[in-house]
């Protein structure tokens, strides 16, 4: 990066006072705009719709700022960046700074509202794409994978003087799934979160940090993202969450709630916001063997984006509320009074996919929450992507945006531009209101700041008081009015008596929240928590006795089961929050517990409740409860597949014994379909080696035939004598089961089978077997393409077909070298490689066509390449035309609204996400923009074949992966070799195989996807 002169230095920060004056000036309708003009600073405001009583000004703008990914404000008012401009250059092509990003803080000097000074805080070359910062007095905490990074200002001059490890080993550098900011609690702790790309967290030394059980934490023990808890200097580090996706910031509220979203895998509508309940287990992947959602289970939920968080399993914490597709980002509960009432003590939450933010009214539920979703701002300007949202001191909103025709995900369409906006109902001025933290007055009005930073200074202030700063918090507490400021009071009431005078205070509290609190404080406190808990346990809020159940969680104490079985007398079956907090407070202690719940309730299976907390139980007691509640005709099989569910989370041995002893005689009513789950579950070893069991299995067979489970059950027990009935499948009406029968078919060596299916059934089969791109069916192809005896038709399908896959193509080339293709076959082997990501192998092949094929073939994917962002906004294009196109060339890989193939991201909602600019980009180059968990993975097996496709789900025993076409397949962990990620996508630079009229019209019909 070149060093600017003092001039040059004063000439850009004129220019950009010029550009924020020129913001504020009243200029044209936005929908008048050029799409050029749209970008301009000046022209910012006039992109976002703000909700009634808001008005809403650009702060601060390109060039003084780039790619925002977090801010923090703190006490002066100062807005803290962290800036990404080396984001992923090695997918986008973009060009880096060796000097490294920025932390940049901007100041208003003069109150008007406008960022006018700007101080670099620090910038290095380890400093690269960070995702969070935190400031706390003169410490300011940076977070980007794999570390996070203490800096220090110690002579308070706006640069950082010293710098030290944190944390360490939190993921892959410059992942979205990384590490996130860290945020100051209301108890003086430090809570912060990563997403799944953080497989363990390590201290400063590199030590695997160890959690609230002495346990390391690791994936062992903990799946997916993580929430995290610890002390001020990171140590005693608590685990209370996991199995998020990538949740990418948090928020705690005055009473100690933990809220925060997480994203869903692209595509499927699944974006999610989450009350976390301590030690919760939220659901990404399954619970005990790790197996990605799409992973064949009992009780399937009955919608994908339900599917996606295993919300029917036992053990799974509800959600709060699904917003659909999205891109969540920053969030914070709104504690002040400056913003109109309906935002007041609610979260505010920033979506960059469809350049939003929120709020969200939350209003208890029993022992739980529900929400309604309120839009404080949208962008019209489709390049609003907030990436942050923030309290001022003043109680005014603060914004970035990263201000992007994407939403990062591993790509950045434009380094160039970056914006902070502050919202309010007033914006013309910004001022700061002044505290005093050297006395105990000042410090008690700053702890009730809405912003963090100041309350921490006070937090701080008054800790380092003691108990001279009892009376004013005591004052603060006997108040009346705002609980949230008594929370507030209590938590450092707690910190600084070591006794439990202020603990019983508020446990015998009249306010249910200040009851919560002081749970919560006694458990940090180390108390005798059973003791303390007794009075609580029959409150008449839910929502407290919830806290009581969270916790008993690991309390030794011989009491605690009786405790624990009076809470859970008391669930009625309608409360799935206060469930999962009792399987929460029951774990690692569910066989004294669940004793003492029987001893209770002597006919549990009789009241809802009862049944529930047997469903919840992971005790063998409760083995032959569930049996009976499993076979009870009396309930439809379909009410009672939970409780079959239910038997994966049992010990191994019990299970299997229980389950097999539950399989019945055919003859008896409804066993058909009893059988038909159990044999879902069942180990399919003992299955085999059972006669009455594997003719009960084929008696569900024949009742199943030429169904989608009748598939499942083959595939579960490798049933190879199923081959006859396979072929009569595949070669019957087009249906969703006749691509994985193909698949099974493959998979068993039925080769003449699949070859005389071929011949009869040649225009889809061909096809479907193109996309398999396994050994035999690469060979198969070839075997068609080249035997004398194969039908013209089923030639040129073989020769369109052979390439669709990587193996594929490797045989279309050597095929085309060989001189063995007849001449009449070679334009269709040759243009079955025109939608490869491997554009090379095409050009290659193409050396083999005639000079008239090569010449218009060329020239029709030069007609495609060239197709600029200023052609397409001008043009109008034919969303019914790109319909087709999108069936011709997209549905083998895509999804809308459930027609195409489940293999890349589902598209449903693709045009609310990305303007078309983005959609170009996304087509013309697949690879920079890759979706996290849909990257490309080359498996080499033991016996030496190779296989490439999308890895959806993995355990210790098993790999699932996905192939173009929405096949999938199946494959034992002992019969692999190794498994790679590449750093290519699966999907086809389609611009270079269409004309600029078909991606124009290709990209109208994805545009109007929303």
């Amino acid at each position: 990066m070149k060093i600017l002169s003092k001039n040059a230095v004063l000439a850009l920060q004129l220019a950009f006072l010029l550009t924020l004056w020129a913001c504020q000036q009243p200029t044209a309708d936005y929908d008048t705009l050029t799409e050029d003009e749209k970008r301009l600073p000046e022209n910012a405001v006039l992109g976002l719709e703000a909700a009634s009583g808001l008005q809403v000004k650009l702060m601060a703008s390109e060039p003084q700022l780039v790619n925002p990914t977090n801010i923090e404000v703190d006490d002066r008012g100062r807005v803290w960046v962290t800036e990404a401009y080396n984001y992923r250059p090695a997918l986008n092509g973009n060009p880096t700074t060796d000097a490294g990003d920025r932390i940049l803080i901007f100041e208003d000097t003069d109150h008007n509202g406008t960022l006018d000074k700007q101080t670099v805080f620090y910038q290095g070359p380890e400093i690269n794409a960070p995702l969070g910062i935190c400031v706390l007095g003169n410490r300011v905490i940076v977070s980007q994978s794999p570390y996070v990074w203490d800096f220090y200002d110690d002579d308070g001059d706006g640069k950082a003087d010293r710098k030290e490890i944190l944390f360490q080993g939190t993921g892959g550098e410059q992942h979205d799934h990384g590490v996130h900011a860290f945020v100051f609690g209301p108890d003086g702790k430090l809570y912060f979160n990563f997403g799944n790309e953080c497989h363990t967290l390590q201290d400063r030394e590199g030590n695997v940090v160890r959690d609230q059980d002495g346990d390391e934490i690791t994936n062992k023990k903990y799946r997916q993202g993580m929430v995290f808890r610890c002390d001020i200097d990171g140590t005693n580090v608590e685990v209370l969450g996991h199995n998020f996706r990538n949740p990418y910031e948090l928020a705690v509220d005055s009473y100690g709630t933990i809220w925060q979203s997480d994203n869903d895998d692209d595509g499927n509508r699944g974006v999610r916001i989450n009350y976390v309940m301590e030690y919760g287990n939220y659901g990404y992947t399954d619970e005990l063997t790790g197996a990605g959602w799409r992973k064949e289970r009992v009780n399937l939920e009955d919608s994908i984006p339900l599917q996606h968080w295993h919300l029917n399993d036992p053990g799974v914490i509800p959600n709060l509320l699904q917003t659909g597709a999205g891109s969540p980002t920053g969030i914070v509960v709104y504690e002040g009074a400056a913003l109109p009432a309906v935002y007041r003590n609610q979260l505010i939450h920033a979506d960059a996919g469809p350049n939003v933010i929120r709020s969200y009214a939350i209003e208890k539920e029993g022992a739980g929450y529900h929400a309604e979703l309120t839009e404080l701002l949208r962008g019209k300007d489709r390049w609003f992507r907030p990436s942050d949202v923030c309290i001022a001191p003043d109680g005014s909103l603060i914004l970035a945006d990263w201000y992007d025709p994407g939403v990062g995900g591993h790509q950045a369409g434009d380094q160039t531009r970056g914006r902070i906006y502050r919202v309010a109902p007033s914006v013309s001025e910004y001022q700061v209101p002044a505290q005093d933290y050297s006395t105990i007055e000042g410090s008690i009005a700053a702890l009730q700041s809405p912003n963090l930073a100041v309350r921490y200074k006070a937090w701080t202030s008054l800790v380092h008081r003691g108990k001279e700063a009892i009376p004013a918090l005591e004052k603060l507490f006997h108040s009346q009015g705002n609980d949230r400021m008594r929370a507030r009071a209590l938590w450092l009431l707690t910190k600084i008596d070591s006794g439990d005078r202020y603990l019983l205070e508020g446990r015998n509290d009249d306010n249910p929240d200040i009851r919560i609190v002081a749970i919560r404080a006694a458990r940090q406190a180390g108390v005798d928590l059973v003791s303390f808990l007794m009075p609580l346990v029959e409150d008449s809020d839910m929502q407290v006795k919830r806290e009581c159940a969270l916790a008993l969680r690991h309390v030794t104490d011989s009491r605690a089961a009786a405790l624990w079985a009076k809470l859970a007398g008391q669930h009625e079956g309608r409360d799935r929050w206060y469930l999962e907090a009792l399987g929460i407070g029951a774990a690692g202690q569910w066989d004294s517990f669940f004793d003492a719940f029987l001893q209770g309730n002597e006919q549990p299976m009789n009241t809802p409740g009862g049944r529930d907390v047997i469903w919840r139980s992971r005790t063998e007691a409760a083995i032959p409860i569930l049996t009976r509640l499993a076979v009870d005709n009396r309930e439809t099989l379909e009410s009672r597949l939970r409780y079959f569910r239910t038997f994966d989370f049992m010990p191994e041995r019990s299970r299997s014994d229980a389950l097999f002893a539950m399989l019945t005689d055919q003859s008896v009513h409804g066993a058909l379909s009893v059988n038909g789950v159990l044999f879902h579950m069942l180990d399919p070893e003992k299955v085999l080696h059972s006669a009455p069991a594997r003719r009960a299995l084929h008696a569900v067979l024949d009742s199943l035939a030429g169904k989608a489970a009748y598939l499942s059950l083959v595939d579960r027990y490798d049933l190879v004598s199923e081959i006859p009935a396979l072929s009569q499948m595949i070669t019957a009406s087009a249906s969703p089961e006749r691509e994985k029968a193909l698949g099974l078919l493959f998979r068993f060596g039925a080769t003449e089978q699949i070859k005389a299916a071929l011949v009869a059934v040649p225009d889809s089969l061909v096809v479907a077997t193109g996309t398999i791109g396994t050994e035999n069916a690469v060979d198969l192809l070839k075997d068609l393409l080249l035997s004398p005896a194969s039908p013209a038709k089923v030639k040129m399908l073989s020769a369109a077909a052979l390439g669709r896959t990587e193996r594929g193509e490797e045989a279309v080339l050597a095929l085309l070298q060989s001189g063995a293709v007849r001449e009449e076959l070679i334009p269709e082997l040759v243009e079955g490689l025109q939608n490869t990501p491997r554009v090379d192998r095409y050009t290659e092949a193409r050396r083999f066509l005639p000079d008239s094929e090569e010449a218009s073939t060329g020239i029709e994917r030069e007609k495609g390449a060239a197709l600029t962002s200023e052609e397409l906004l001008a043009a109008s294009g034919d969303p019914e035309k790109g319909s087709t196109l999108f069936q011709t060339h997209c549905a083998l890989c895509h999804e809308v609204n459930g027609k195409g193939h489940d293999f890349g991201p589902k598209l449903s909602q693709i045009g609310a996400k990305l303007p078309k600019t983005a959609l170009l980009d996304a087509i013309v180059d697949p690879t920079a923009g890759i979706s996290f968990g849909y990257e490309t993975s080359s498996i080499t097996l033991k016996d030496g074949s190779e296989l490439m496709g999308i890895v959806s789900s993995r355990t210790e025993t098993e790999v699932e992966v996905r192939f173009v076409g929405g096949v999938s397949r199946k494959l034992m962990a002992k019969d692999i070799a190794s498994v790679e990620n590449k750093k290519v996508s699966l999907m086809p630079p389609l611009a270079k195989a269409m004309s600029k009229g078909d991606l124009i019209d290709l990209i109208e019909y994805l545009a109007s996807l929303k």
